[in-house]
């Protein structure tokens, strides 16, 4: 009698686990200065924050599914073992966004203060304090653009976290994992680590 197959995967792989082909996106001052290639980026990276119930729900499932099926038990009880999963997750994926958005600011705002200095050093040649002063203009349109992106992951955080809680009320990161709870920590007093 020929074995049973494994039953297929239910849902949308890309949104229940990472891409099966994940590829490195290098950051770079280019990425900072293109909005649309930077907002898509920070997009892909908030899709776990965009589908935390779900991702919850399918997470528990997988690890009650693992209890039933007899694999060894970490600590606590399923509903532990998920919310620990799925906040490790969220705290590698904020940590990661914050970088980026923390690196296009610095990038961004550099950008504009050597622009500022070249304005000042060209105080005789008219034509040439306009067109710096048009590119400033632009540049402080996406200085402005980058810099709401903090008050956004502000947001997405609360919002995912609210959602966390709600599923996981009683759930806190262990003591020994120093990063976890500073982002614990920062997120109940909304500020960010």
């Amino acid at each position: 009698m020929p074995s049973k197959p494994p039953p297929p995967t239910l849902g949308s792989l890309a949104v229940q686990a990472p891409s099966l082909t994940p590829h490195l996106v290098h950051v770079s001052p280019s990425t900072c200065h293109n909005l649309s290639m930077f907002k898509d980026l920070l997009r892909e990276y908030r899709r776990l924050d965009d589908t935390i119930t779900m991702r919850l729900n399918r997470t528990n499932a997988q690890f009650r599914d693992r209890d039933r099926a007899g694999a060894s038990v970490k600590f606590g009880n399923v509903q532990d073992q998920a919310c620990a999963y799925i906040w490790k997750e969220l705290v590698e994926n904020w940590k990661r966004r914050a970088e980026i958005v923390n690196y296009c600011v610095n990038i961004v705002d550099q950008s504009m203060e050597e622009k500022r200095k070249s304005l000042a050093t060209e105080q005789s040649d008219a034509r040439a304090q306009r067109k710096t002063q048009a590119v400033m203009f632009a540049d402080e349109v996406k200085r402005n653009q980058v810099h709401n992106e903090l008050a956004v992951e502000k947001i997405v955080r609360q919002r995912s976290l609210d959602a966390f809680q709600s599923r996981c009320q009683y759930f806190s990161p262990p003591l020994t994992d120093t990063e976890a709870r500073k982002w614990w920590d920062a997120a109940h007093t909304q500020d960010s680590p």
